[in-house]
């Protein structure tokens, strides 16, 4: 008779029931006690869409909410895809409940080292310590949670092989971007295996992509999800979906660049970034006292929630700075945004386009180049470029390229994804460019501001052209 005791059940509005093992024998770890640890419980207090719940009221769900999410993603994609995993690895492979379990781990630890507003906080204060939330996670994972991770031996579906042990270096490995030659150390099973976490379609994003679609209130079921499952597997050269399944693959890549062009991305939403970036390079040293790596329990403490409180009782304080910078702050949380957009373009990238070379991968570049075209009486405008950049789909040089692959049953081949026609006519990247002025500016000012960008877009259109 099946242990009912053994597992407990969370009700998701994306996956239905997701179980979880809430008990087990003496001297192992359960699941639940990691759910329920404070660098867990954390990620309630962090938005999983970092600023844009200020402009959509219903997307108020939280990290915790979508790494609970990607860890079932792990348990239905091993399901599915482990023996192919062990076939391709001719059998040098753990035990499945191994590989289950650790997938599981991984997926729920991938984002315990993000600060307040995700990957907000990576651009405006870990880069100032050389730092990502990936390496930050990878340290929490090895040296503040090592010692309960090893003593995980059992999942819903299966448990560790005899001899089998947890080890949090290779969850480690699994949540970090691949760079150049970091995979010679580490058996085959788990290169491949990390194409789950960094390739086209992951864990990760199989179920951000239907979590933040569903909650921003932008569709119910997103993408084809059962089918994309179904006919994925692995082959010895990575992660590959079978023809059948290429359009369930385009759908997914569609719908997710969709939602960055409206979500992430919306014109709002980056107005609040641009308001929030500002706050952070007055308020730095205010915020948190140093490295995180130098202070990890005060660390673990730093939320939205820590973090917007704190703020909100600047304004009362008897420091002249932090009484301004309060003020400010306050501004912020009653939502008053500094910055209004007056015109935008959408640009793509293919492969045949010099995207690095371009003066729309630098704001600074964009700004000096309408402030050239702008009208004598406007020199002094206050102006803030935004080029927001989303990739959809890496390019062939880069590191974390290499993870995914088509099957073409006619001929019974392996090959690159870029094979099928549709799949090469995807642009590498797309970007907005994007033009905001100080909400108190003139309908002179914003007609100017677009006159310049018209030029400047146009001059990128003949560059292409020439370049043909």
């Amino acid at each position: 008779m099946k242990d009912f005791n053994r597992e407990s059940l969370c009700h998701d509005p994306i996956h239905g029931y997701i179980p979880f093992v809430s008990q087990v024998p003496a001297g192992e770890v359960a699941e639940r006690t990691l759910l329920d640890h404070p660098w867990l419980q954390r990620m309630r207090q962090i938005h999983q869409l970092q600023t844009a719940w200020w402009v959509y009221p219903s997307a108020e769900h939280t990290r915790f909410q979508h790494v609970v999410g990607a860890m079932h993603m792990a348990s239905r994609v091993v399901a599915g895809m482990y023996d192919s995993l062990a076939d391709s690895c001719q059998g040098q492979v753990p035990s499945r409940g191994y590989v289950e379990c650790l997938a599981r781990l991984a997926a729920l630890l991938h984002d315990v080292g993000h600060g307040p507003f995700g990957h907000f906080f990576d651009a405006h204060f870990l880069k100032a310590y050389k730092l990502t939330h990936e390496m930050l996670g990878a340290h929490i994972i090895v040296h503040e949670l090592g010692d309960l991770l090893r003593e995980v031996r059992r999942c819903p579906s299966s448990e560790l092989g005899v001899g089998e042990r947890i080890d949090p270096a290779q969850i480690a490995f699994l949540i970090q971007r691949p760079k150049s030659h970091d995979s010679g150390d580490h058996p085959k099973w788990l290169v491949l295996l990390r194409s789950l976490f960094c390739g086209v379609y992951t864990v990760d994003n199989m179920d951000f992509v239907l979590r933040d679609a569903y909650m921003s209130g932008y569709s119910e079921r997103a993408y084809d999800l059962e089918r994309l499952l179904r006919y994925s597997f692995f082959t010895p050269k990575g992660l590959t979906i079978h023809a059948r399944g290429i359009n369930a693959l385009l759908k997914f890549m569609q719908v997710r660049s969709e939602l960055f062009r409206a979500v992430y991305f919306h014109r709002t939403v980056r107005a609040i970034d641009l308001t929030l970036a500002e706050l952070f390079r007055d308020s730095r040293e205010l915020l948190f006292p140093g490295n995180p790596l130098e202070h990890l329990a005060a660390y673990r403490g730093l939320t939205e929630w820590s973090l917007l409180v704190d703020v909100s009782r600047w304004s009362a304080s008897d420091d002249p700075r932090k009484r301004e910078l309060g003020q400010r702050w306050d501004r912020l949380l009653e939502r008053q945004v500094d910055w209004i957009t007056v015109d935008e373009r959408n640009l793509t990238f293919g492969p045949d386009h010099a995207e690095q070379t371009s003066i729309f991968s630098s704001e600074s570049l964009v700004e000096q180049k309408i402030r050239a075209e702008l009208p004598s009486e406007f020199g002094a405008l206050e102006i803030k470029i935004d080029l927001p950049r989303h990739i959809y789909r890496p390019d062939s040089l880069a590191a974390t390229a290499g993870q995914n692959f088509l099957y073409k049953p006619a001929t019974g081949k392996v090959s690159p994804l870029t094979d099928d026609k549709l799949f090469e006519q995807l642009p590498l990247a797309h970007r907005t460019c994007r033009v905001y002025l100080r909400k108190d500016h003139t309908p002179a000012q914003a007609q100017a501001v677009g006159a310049a960008l018209d030029r400047l877009v146009g001059i990128r259109a003949e560059d292409d052209l020439t370049n043909m």
